[in-house]
């Protein structure tokens, strides 16, 4: 997946760096921390885990400004972290704890939070891309100047109300970036068997929605191609589609064995693309950072995390009366 002919090479300050290799470290550390905590079964119901795939929302949210909102689908504690959820409440959530962001009744796939602008992880296969274009009608309707970015997967990609949202974003023009993240796999099925059209970044051709295919496994050159969709959309230039190309190194959730794919496939990935090695190579070649000053980087996320894990731990259980709280009737 490398970057697409002609395109430059993005460059990045040392601040900047130092920044995303933190942000998607504490999501890669996280995501093992979760899983470790499912296996022991204090994580209920499914759990899909993003490690592989950080650099995509980092490098979107490093071309975000304040209140711009982020749906997802199931795969989504990654994005919690990267706008900036505490890691603490989001690991309550997980555990279906009192002090959890939904207190206990959302879980890892349906949690959210209005104060950073997270429109929640959704279960149903595709059902938060009209979702994100409300949230960027909305932003249209009060002129505030805000973008949405929806994310979807490869497979989510081949949904019928993904395309009756690009039809309505296209006719009012509204602020929505689309953010396809092309993992290569619809749970256990290769893109390349699901999809008569893999070339998912121009699947707005026939709305008029411009698109781009990018190197998902570089976060430069995600915030390279997240800056350009966002001056597009906030400019009124209407929706812009983003086909993030990366790779998830665990099974679709973790219930999946992977057999569909060998291990050599996902090994190679981790050896030659990993994001997080990229920008360390990136921090150390550059004299930006001693390998002992991101040791101790390490140490710090890792510290967050454990902390993390035993804050939720010792959260306690929703009162039955919570049942009662956020619903209708």
């Amino acid at each position: 997946m490398p970057p697409a002919k002609g395109q430059k090479k993005p460059n990045a300050s040392k601040e900047e760096l130092l920044a995303y290799y933190r942000d998607m470290l504490l999501i890669r550390r996280f995501e093992e921390k979760a899983g470790q905590l499912y296996g022991m079964g204090l994580i209920g119901g499914f759990c899909h885990l993003y490690i592989g795939q950080e650099a995509v929302v980092v490098g979107l949210q490093a071309a975000a400004k304040d209140g711009d909102q982020v749906v997802t689908s199931y795969r989504d504690h990654g994005h919690m972290l990267a706008t900036g959820m505490d890691p603490k409440g989001v690991m309550a959530e997980l555990t279906g704890r009192e002090d959890g962001y939904s207190r206990g009744k959302g879980g890892s796939m349906h949690m959210f939070s209005r104060e950073k602008a997270f429109y929640g992880g959704h279960g149903i296969v595709g059902a938060q891309v009209p979702i994100g274009a409300g949230l960027a009608f909305a932003n249209m309707y009060r002129g505030d100047d805000k973008v949405s970015f929806t994310y979807f997967g490869d497979g989510a990609a081949n949904q019928g109300q993904v395309y009756e949202t690009f039809n309505m974003a296209t006719l009012w023009k509204l602020p929505a970036i689309f953010v396809i993240e092309n993992n290569q796999y619809a749970m256990g099925t290769s893109s390349k068997r699901s999809s008569s059209s893999p070339a998912y970044y121009t699947r707005g051709e026939a709305f008029g929605i411009p698109g781009e295919a990018v190197d998902g496994m570089d976060v430069l050159a995600v915030r390279e191609a997240a800056m350009k969709a966002v001056e597009h959309c906030r400019s009124g230039k209407g929706p812009y589609i983003l086909e993030m190309n990366t790779y998830r190194y665990r099974g679709h959730s973790m219930s999946d064995p992977a057999k569909y794919r060998t291990r050599d496939e996902v090994q190679k990935m981790r050896e030659e693309r990993d994001p997080i090695d990229h920008v360390r190579q990136l921090l150390t070649l550059g004299n930006h950072a001693t390998e002992d000053e991101l040791k101790a980087v390490d140490k710090d996320i890792k510290s967050i995390v454990n902390d993390a894990a035993k804050f939720a731990q010792e959260s306690p259980e929703p009162a039955e009366a919570e049942l009662w709280t956020d619903i209708y009737a």
